[in-house]
C-alpha cells in the first residue's frame, strides 16, 4: 500500500429509528387528545404536516384550531395543497423551510397527519433536515394503512415520475385511527383496497381467500372486517421489512403491480389515476406476463382478474384513461423504473398466491400483454 491510499470503515447508517411502534385506536380519530397525552410529549417540539383536504375533515379541524395563534403547546402546522400533484420536491423543501424558520432541531419531531403522499413528503423531510430529524405518521386513508405508512419508505415525485427522489427512514410511532376510513371517498378507499390485494397475494392465501369471500362487506366498509384485513397486512409487511429495509431482495416483492401502475400513473399524468387503481391494473398485467412466460397457471390468472374485475379495477390490456396504441409510452415509463438495474424491464411476477419471482422481462413479452 502507498503512502496516498487508505480505506475507510463507516458504522451503519442510522435509518431514523430501531424500532417503528404503531398503536391502533378503536375511537373516532382524537389528534389533540393522543398529542397532550404524557406518553406522546418526547423531548423536542413538533411540526405537523398535512394537506387541505384533510385539515377539512371533521375529525380533524378541532385539531387544526388549535394552531389558529399559530402554534400549539410550541409545535407548528403545514397545511400543503392535496392530490398526486403536490407530492414534489418544492413542497418537501416548502416543510424544511417552516422547520428552519421556526428554529427546528434534529431532536424535533415532523409529524405527518394524512395519505401516502403527505407522509411519504413529510418523512422524506425528517430525513434529510439536518441529515435525519425524527418521525412521526398518523395515516388517514386506507392505502396509508395497510402500505404507505409502513417500512420507511419516503419521497417525492419528480419530473412527472413516480418517487423518483427519496430515502429509506422509518417512523419513530405510527397512530392508527381506522375510523377515518369512514370518510373517505370511494375512489381513494378503492385505492387502499388494491394494496391490501396485493399483500395478500404475496403473503397470504387465507387473507387472500377472506377478502374474495367477505368482498360485499368489505365494499361496504364494514368496521370488524377492515380492522381485520389492516392489521393482517400490517403484519405481514412488517415482517418483511424487518428482514429487507433498503429492499436488497424480498422486500421487492412488494412492488408486485407497481412497475406497471407506476407507468400507467406516468403516462397518463399524475394524479390522473390514483395510485390503487394503477397497481392493481398493473397487478392484472403482471399476472398476464406470468401466464405468457408460462410461469403460472390459466387457473391463477383467472381468479386473480376476476378478483380485480369484481372490485371495479380495470382488467384490459390498455386502461380507459389512456389512448388506444399507448403501450410504447407505457413501456418507456416502466424502463424508468428505480428499481430496473439493466437494460431489461424488472417485474414482480408469481406462480401462484404467495409463489414470487423476480424477473427481467424482454420488451416483446411486456407489449404483447399491453396490446
Amino acid at each position: 500500500m502507498s503512502d496516498a491510499d487508505f480505506s475507510l470503515t463507516y458504522p451503519p447508517v442510522h435509518p431514523g429509528t430501531a424500532v417503528s411502534r404503531i398503536r391502533f385506536y378503536n375511537t373516532a380519530p382524537d389528534l389533540a387528545a393522543v398529542f397532550s397525552t404524557p406518553a406522546a410529549q418526547p423531548a423536542g417540539r413538533r411540526i405537523f404536516v398535512t394537506d387541505t383536504t384533510i385539515a377539512a375533515l371533521p375529525a380533524v379541524r378541532p385539531f387544526i384550531s388549535l394552531f389558529a395563534d399559530g402554534s400549539w403547546n410550541g409545535s407548528i402546522l403545514v397545511t400543503l395543497p392535496a392530490g398526486e400533484a403536490a407530492k414534489t420536491l418544492d413542497n418537501v423543501m416548502q416543510i424544511i423551510k417552516h422547520a428552519l424558520d421556526h428554529n427546528f432541531n434534529r431532536n424535533d419531531i415532523f409529524t405527518a397527519i394524512g395519505g401516502g403522499v403527505i407522509s411519504d413528503m413529510t418523512a422524506f423531510a425528517s430525513a434529510i433536515f439536518k441529515r435525519g430529524a425524527r418521525c412521526e405518521i398518523v395515516p388517514t386513508t386506507l392505502l396509508a394503512m395497510v402500505d404507505a405508512a409502513v417500512g420507511g419508505k419516503t419521497g417525492c415525485d419528480y419530473d412527472s415520475y413516480k418517487n423518483m427522489i427519496g430515502a429509506f427512514y422509518p417512523a419513530e410511532h405510527l397512530y392508527f385511527f381506522p375510523r377515518f376510513i369512514e370518510t373517505l371517498p370511494e375512489s381513494e378507499y378503492r385505492s387502499g383496497l388494491a394494496e391490501a390485494v396485493k399483500t395478500a397475494l404475496l403473503y397470504s392465501k387465507e387473507l387472500y381467500t377472506f377478502i374474495k369471500d367477505n368482498s360485499e362487506k368489505i365494499k361496504r366498509r364494514d368496521p370488524k372486517l377492515l380492522a381485520d384485513v389492516i392489521t393482517r397486512c400490517v403484519k405481514a409487511k412488517a415482517a418483511v421489512v424487518e428482514q429487507d429495509f433498503t429492499e436488497k431482495n424480498i422486500r421487492m416483492y412488494l412492488n408486485l403491480g407497481h412497475t406497471f401502475g407506476h407507468a400507467l400513473e406516468s403516462t397518463a399524468g399524475l394524479g390522473k389515476i390514483t395510485h390503487g387503481d394503477a397497481v392493481a391494473w398493473g397487478i392484472g398485467r403482471a399476472a398476464a406476463v406470468s401466464l405468457k412466460l408460462g410461469l403460472c397457471t390459466r387457473a391463477y390468472y383467472d381468479n386473480v382478474t376476476a378478483l380485480l374485475a369484481g372490485f371495479g379495477w380495470e382488467t384490459n390490456p390498455c386502461p380507459d384513461i389512456l389512448k388506444a396504441g399507448s403501450s410504447g409510452s407505457l413501456l418507456a415509463a416502466m424502463k424508468k423504473d428505480k428499481k430496473n438495474s439493466g437494460s431489461a424491464v424488472k417485474l414482480i411476477l408469481q406462480k401462484d398466491i404467495g409463489q414470487t419471482v423476480i424477473r427481467e422481462t424482454d420488451d416483446a413479452t411486456i407489449m404483447q400483454v399491453l396490446s
